[in-house]
């Protein structure tokens, strides 16, 4: 059982010329309009984990041009995720678009917290917060023993630690969001959102391909479901994928 394990995990894997090659194929299917081709291809390296946000990007552009905006949408808000770029956002928006949900009385932008931790980099940030607060600890250290120059080497010192907390909070706002925020995309062409988290309880409304939601609570086969406008209703799970 370990060995045909380990064969099916080693059979999905990419040589980085082997990835390299199948995005180029995944790109030219994509150009001569075979999207089917070029999700089939761009699908085959994230399974084998070797997608970053070019595969996500790509992936979710050619579901976007076969019509289908559920995935599309859950792929480029997935690219997004990992960087803020023009393309994406161009992307998203076009999608939005074309989206049947255009929710009344949504936010224009997202909550404070889930903007700053959508912004950062975690380890470019998590270098930074131990080297301000490593360096301002040994600065301290030199201004307790130092017997020129303490004003500055004292304020050097504050500077960084101060420095380390924000970033500090910074990557406590971070895991919070990651930890408490969970967002979804509806992919099938239309979910119905009921009332209660039952089969037989009223439909309050209709949700379609593309729209995001927040998951605020899950109970059996249901979700609570949030819209951007802070309308909810319970929803069944299998009509979303998180992000």
């Amino acid at each position: 059982m370990i060995a045909l394990i380990l064969a099916a995990v080693v059979s999905q894997s990419y040589t980085p010329q082997e990835a390299s090659g199948l995005f180029t194929e995944a790109n030219d299917a994509y150009f001569k309009e075979d999207y089917a081709g070029a999700i089939s291809r761009y699908e085959k390296l994230l399974e084998a984990g070797q997608g970053g946000t070019d595969v996500l990007f790509n992936l979710g552009t050619a579901h976007l041009a076969k019509g289908e905006i559920g995935p599309g949408v859950l792929y480029l808000e997935r690219a997004r995720r990992i960087s803020r770029d023009d393309d994406i956002e161009a992307n998203l928006a076009l999608a939005r678009q074309k989206q049947v949900d255009q929710v009344i009385g949504a936010e224009l932008e997202e909550p404070f917290f889930q903007r700053v931790a959508g912004a950062i980099n975690v380890t470019a940030v998590g270098v930074a917060f131990l080297v301000c607060w490593w360096l301002g600890f040994i600065l301290l250290w030199a201004w307790r023993r130092a017997e020129s120059a303490r004003l500055v080497i004292g304020l050097l010192s504050a500077a960084l630690l101060l420095a380390g907390v924000a970033l500090g909070a910074t990557l406590g706002i971070h895991a919070w969001v990651s930890e408490n925020v969970i967002e979804a995309v509806i992919i099938p062409d239309t979910v119905k959102v009921h009332e209660a988290p039952a089969d037989n309880a009223k439909v309050s409304f209709e949700a379609h391909a593309g729209l995001k939601v927040r998951i605020v609570e899950t109970s059996g086969k249901f979700v609570r479901v949030r819209l951007p406008n802070a309308l909810e209703g319970w929803a069944e799970k299998e009509g979303l994928v998180e992000l």
